[in-house]
């Protein structure tokens, strides 16, 4: 047997070869692309795909599955090819196109801004960050800060839409499905929760606790230490521990904030109650129209694949033969439908980035459903 050194000068001359076969089947790709465009034929033509694939597996012996997969990814770069030069007009470009139209220098510091829940929430102090001399509208619900959007009665509204110990907040991503909206900042900001209580209450004391379900499942390892405790979910920690102030009782608890401690008067019977010390919530800042702020260095999007084995794959070969770093992929059920997912995914790109464009445009013929959600800085 030839020794490793030998072997490698082996496949060195192979992989010669075969860089220059795949750069004259790209070529010959790209006239093809065209004739197709001359003609007015579609991009994919699924029983040629078939045909090909069948016909280089019968031909690899004990390889076969191997041989599948790699001419499957060939003719995916191929048509990544074909549509990055012929992009097929469609409904994401037209966003991304008015969205470049209305672009701003700087994002403002200023604006009437909905936020759910009350003074102290989370997501007032990301609106400060956000927005610093914003004006907050509070409302109750997540709809209504959608509403408030739409409605324009607000020009921003700020979302919590994932956490890093407990994971997205799902009634958020279930109305992403249902409403009409562009991101256009997101925010990672630092979540720290003390257990609050009337001033002279002992933990020992304590038999309900308050908050929010997101924070009730950050703090969870804490709580399970609790015996004899009912575990209450409401709509905001900063509702939470108004809830205590307001209530006269001693023998309650909310998983709120340090700020919230000192806004309604309550004392901090516990620190540091999550499950860990890296506990990051992200926010969304959403506006009614299509906008592209300066910097803005990531792409969100929504999409529904076919029910067909390697839709999603397809997929995300596209994406990868466009060189971009997708940075989340997460699926949820898709409203209304039992076996369905609809996924959201958001890449490292700018819509100014050659071909990425026409990367979302192809995507979106490649899918059932596709929603382009917006560009944005992490701040």
């Amino acid at each position: 047997m030839a020794d490793l050194k030998e072997l490698r000068v082996e496949i060195d001359k192979i992989d010669e070869e075969l860089v220059k076969l795949f750069v004259r089947r790209m070529e010959i790709s790209e006239e093809v692309a065209e004739y197709k465009r001359e003609n007015d034929l579609p991009i994919l033509n699924k029983s040629r795909e078939r045909e090909v694939l069948d016909l280089a597996a019968s031909r690899s012996g004990k390889y076969e599955q191997y041989t599948y997969q790699l001419f499957n990814n060939l003719m995916e770069l191929s048509k990544a090819r074909q549509q990055e030069l012929y992009p097929k007009p469609g409904k994401v470009l037209d966003v991304i196109n008015a969205a470049k139209a209305n672009m701003k220098d700087v994002f403002p510091k200023t604006g009437l801004v909905a936020c759910q829940g009350v003074e102290g929430a989370n997501s007032q102090a990301a609106c400060d960050k956000l927005l610093p001399r914003g004006h907050i509208v509070y409302v109750k619900t997540f709809e209504a800060v959608f509403e408030a959007v739409s409605s324009g009665l607000c020009t921003f509204g700020v979302l919590p839409i994932e956490n890093s110990s407990n994971g997205t907040v799902r009634g958020v991503y279930d109305l992403i499905q249902q409403k009409n909206f562009h991101i256009v900042r997101a925010l990672t900001l630092p979540i720290r929760h003390e257990l609050l209580a009337k001033k002279g209450a002992k933990l020992s004391d304590i038999k309900e606790i308050y908050s929010h379900e997101q924070a009730l499942g950050q703090c969870s390892n804490y709580l399970s230490s609790l015996e004899g405790v009912k575990l209450v979910p409401c709509a905001n920690t900063a509702v939470a521990a108004k809830m205590v102030q307001e209530s006269g009782r001693s023998d309650i608890a909310a998983i709120s904030s340090h700020d919230c401690a000192e806004l309604y008067g309550l004392s901090v019977i516990a620190e540091k109650i999550q499950n860990a010390d890296n506990n990051f919530t992200r926010f969304i800042c959403i506006a009614k129209d299509p906008v592209v702020y300066a910097g803005a260095n990531r792409i969100n999007v929504m999409f529904v694949c076919d029910n067909r084995p390697g839709a999603l794959k397809s997929v995300l070969t596209r994406v990868a033969a466009s060189g971009v770093n997708m940075t989340k992929l997460e699926s949820c059920p898709q409203l209304g439908k039992t076996y369905d997912f609809v996924f959201f995914m958001e890449l490292d790109a700018s819509v100014y980035e050659q071909g990425i464009p026409e990367m979302l445009s192809e995507l979106e013929s490649m899918c059932s459903q596709f929603t382009f959600l917006g560009t944005y800085t992490v701040d």
